[in-house]
């Protein structure tokens, strides 16, 4: 079992109601962690300071990539 998480989680206000299609994330010194809200032990995607202000800053101006 992990050890519990020292972080401060939190789940983005557009999350839906359902419990089916969240993500949770936590802000480090370093950057951002990613998880799945409904596997809280399990692992963390690490995302780097300059790359979480980027995503940020692109969904803060509309500028979503189309796939």
């Amino acid at each position: 079992m992990a050890a519990p998480s020292t972080h401060q989680w939190f789940k983005s206000s557009y999350s839906g109601g359902s419990g089916t299609e969240c993500v949770e994330c936590a802000c480090t010194r370093d950057g951002a962690l990613i998880r799945d809200s409904k596997d809280q032990s399990g692992p963390s995607l690490v995302v780097r300071r300059e790359a979480w202000l980027a995503f940020n800053l692109a969904l803060r101006d509309g500028k979503m990539l189309q796939l």
